[in-house]
């Protein structure tokens, strides 16, 4: 692991009266002005600049008008179940008469709107049909609505194919000629955006003159939590709806089922922050959809029971052990058939599949594993009928979906179907045509990496003085943010003295340190360490890479540093 320093731009910007440290932080990030960082929702970009928001708003206000059978269609993933949330919750508010939600079953129906997917929806005679966070790639499921008298919104964030679905609109910031500035809202952000534009849409139609205007920003705590979970680049706008949404996390004002998740996750909701959302919130919902029904991840969003929200935030925090459990020991069986396999000779592109692996967690184990040998690696598992499903995830420099799109060309009759985006993609290929996705995989990447790129490397925004290491600065760097994908949490390095060190739980090592002048203390604590290294009371000094943080115990606050990186030195 390399660690480097990030760059910074010749001339730091002015950023008002804030200390040097956050100047180059934020600059280091591409904020270029002051007005980056106002995170007020005046601040949001304006829904008229989404292509289709118009043709969106009058499907939805026919809708309302006519009191029809309104259903949404989602995703199995967190993205998916707060955007079923809002959408749900939102229409409501708005005076929906009848609104309904339908999320596939990954392992019966796959990803989207497909014709087997309308087939089920019929049975709920609805009139329109929403997508939310999918329907851009889903041409036959809405040319299937369609021919069965159904009016399509598609609201999706996903980049779309060469062909667009015929649906009656289209909301989605990276569908062609749309002129919405930023292309990063996830698919919560969408269905929000489309939200506010129909409110904005009542109110011009007088609704509202002897009524209270519904606050659709009640719903942003559930449009944090999608858009953190989903891992969208976190630029200016969507900083804002982030930050928003933990705001009334924070201040108590989030869904009955959101505050049950933190409670059983044993979560301060007034100390949350953005990176809560992603591994503690997240995972818990997410695991619903990768090993049963969303279903239940939106229904405890939904709720508005206390009681019931806490029911079944204990049933997501059970199927989240379970998720680990299972993933644990897919990680060793994947372990296992590289131990023998020197770096060396080991594939630029990483390919492994057990038939007895879990479709719904190979993407976490690709996760896993990409992070573990800094190369794009895939995990297939057995689903059925002959056919392989695989998930992959990949390394900065190196566009996994453009890369199946390549091997798809060469090679036309090897995949049945795949899609995603830079980072993350999916793919069905029949089981006999695993080896040659293998080698063609493998190919791809070895044409566009060379071997150095294939070294792991942390960005590090420098070192801290002695005299930085206090509560002052660890509590203003957890408020800065929001930050998350594209907008990286502070991460310094240094070398330090050791002056304890020991295992809590299974992999984690907890240690105090001195700073290397041996003048301040500090305790640090780094997760999944190799047990096979540590601890080591022969090692006297570490090179660490670390977050500054604080760390809260019986009502005392105290600076903790988060170790990304530790090294002997």
């Amino acid at each position: 692991m390399r660690i480097e320093p990030r760059p910074l731009p010749h001339i730091l910007p002015f950023l008002g009266e804030m200390p040097t440290l956050l100047t180059r932080l934020y600059a280091a990030r591409g904020v270029q002005s002051e007005a980056e960082l106002d995170k007020s929702l005046a601040r949001l970009i304006p829904f008229q600049q989404l292509k289709g928001i118009d043709a969106a708003v009058d499907l939805l206000v026919v809708a309302l008008d006519q009191r029809q059978r309104i259903l949404i269609v989602g995703d199995f993933d967190a993205d998916g179940a707060t955007a079923s949330t809002v959408g749900m919750l939102g229409l409501r508010l708005l005076g929906a008469a009848h609104v309904d939600y339908l999320v596939p079953n990954r392992f019966e129906y796959g990803y989207g709107l497909t014709p087997e997917i309308v087939e089920v929806a019929l049975t709920r005679e609805p009139h329109l049909l929403i997508t939310v966070d999918n329907g851009i790639s889903s041409v036959d499921g809405v040319a299937a609505a369609k021919r069965a008298g159904l009016s399509v919104l598609v609201t999706d964030h996903h980049l779309p194919g060469t062909e667009l679905p015929a649906a009656d609109a289209i909301v989605n910031p990276n569908q062609p000629g749309c002129a919405f500035p930023s292309k990063a809202l996830a698919g919560v952000g969408v269905i929000f955006y489309v939200l506010i534009a129909l409110r904005a849409r009542l109110k011009d139609l007088g609704r509202y003159q002897d009524s209270k205007m519904p606050n659709i920003a009640e719903l942003l705590d559930l449009v944090a939590l999608g858009s953190v979970a989903d891992v969208v680049p976190l630029d200016a706008n969507n900083r804002i709806l982030v930050h928003q949404g933990l705001e009334r996390i924070r201040a108590g004002r989030a869904r009955p089922g959101l505050k049950a998740i933190l409670e059983v996750a044993k979560r301060d909701h007034s100390r949350i922050t953005s990176t809560d959302l992603g591994f503690i919130l997240g995972p818990r919902l997410n695991a619903a959809g990768r090993l049963d029904d969303m279903s239940l991840g939106i229904e405890c969003l939904l709720t508005d029971d206390a009681n019931a929200a806490r029911a079944m935030a204990v049933q997501l925090d059970e199927m989240n052990q379970d998720r680990k459990a299972i993933e644990q020991g897919m990680q060793r069986e994947a372990l296992a058939q590289l131990k023998e396999l020197p770096l060396d000779s080991m594939p630029f592109g990483l390919c492994l599949f057990d038939p007895q692996w879990h479709q719904g967690v190979i993407g976490i184990l690709a996760s896993r594993l990409k992070e573990r040998y800094f190369r794009p690696t895939f995990a297939f598992a057995d689903a059925g009928d002959g056919v392989l499903k695989g998930s992959g995830r990949s390394v900065p420099g190196f566009h996994i979906r453009d890369a199946l799109s390549v091997v798809a060309a060469q090679h036309p009759d090897l995949i049945a179907k795949y899609g995603g985006h830079a980072m993350a993609a999916g793919l069905t290929l029949p089981v006999a045509n695993f080896e040659l996705f293998a080698q063609a995989f493998d190919a791809e990447v070895r044409r566009q990496l060379r071997e150095e790129d294939l070294t792991g490397r942390l960005l590090s925004d420098g070192s801290l003085a002695v005299e930085e290491f206090h509560l002052e600065l660890a509590r203003a760097l957890r408020t800065a943010g929001p930050w998350g994908q594209h907008f990286p949490e502070p991460l310094f390095h240094g070398v330090f003295q050791l002056v304890e060190q020991r295992i809590v739980g299974e992999r984690h090592l907890k240690v105090v340190l001195k700073t290397e002048c041996g003048s301040v203390k500090l305790d640090g604590i780094a997760f999944g360490i190799d047990r096979e290294v540590w601890p080591n009371p022969t090692i006297r000094f570490v090179e660490l890479a670390y977050k500054l943080d604080l760390n809260e115990f019986r009502g005392n606050e105290t600076v903790q540093l988060m170790i990304a990186h530790i090294e002997p030195r």
